[in-house]
């Protein structure tokens, strides 16, 4: 099976949604924050206090572009799509799944953006990034997903339904 790249928004779930699909479908898990962290040996926050927004984003690229996955339920950040090198790689052999989720649901969710490790520049709101990122999510979307009124599981369910599989 193809992987399965969630992409979206911080807060909509993509790490949660994704280890429970992983389950669900036999599949393997990847956090690619984590595969950044280990690079880096530090937490994204403070990779990005390091190189800076801009800096974060290009190494995010150049980590992403360079992973060879299979068989795994992808959980990427949520500044990968500005990536045209890893977006390009990770949809080689994945399907994208956008978790689509409000700005009025993430504003609730997402108490501290800032201690997250969330690329954004300075003076930047959560608003301002969700409208700078959508049109990139439903850019390379393969398939489009509400989960704001959903459970984790059930988002689940929903993505293998859409899925067939």
């Amino acid at each position: 099976m193809k992987n399965i790249v969630l992409i979206g928004m911080p807060g909509t779930g993509k790490s949660t949604v994704g280890v429970l699909l992983a389950k669900s479908l036999l599949m393997d898990f990847c956090d690619t924050d984590l595969i950044i962290q280990k690079k880096y040996s530090k937490p994204l926050c403070e990779i990005i206090a390091d190189i800076g927004t801009d800096g974060f984003i290009a190494a995010e690229d150049e980590v992403l572009a360079d992973i060879k996955l299979a068989n795994t339920v992808i959980a990427t950040g949520g500044s990968a799509v500005y990536g045209k090198n890893a977006m390009n790689n990770l949809k080689n052999n994945g399907i994208a799944v956008y978790l689509d989720t409000p700005l009025a649901e993430l504003e609730k969710r997402l108490l501290n953006i800032h201690t997250r490790g969330v690329a954004m520049k300075e003076g930047t709101t959560l608003g301002d990034l969700f409208n700078e990122r959508e049109p990139l999510y439903k850019k390379y979307a393969d398939i489009t997903v509400g989960c704001v009124e959903l459970s984790p599981e059930e988002c689940v369910e929903k993505i293998v339904e859409i899925l067939g599989v």
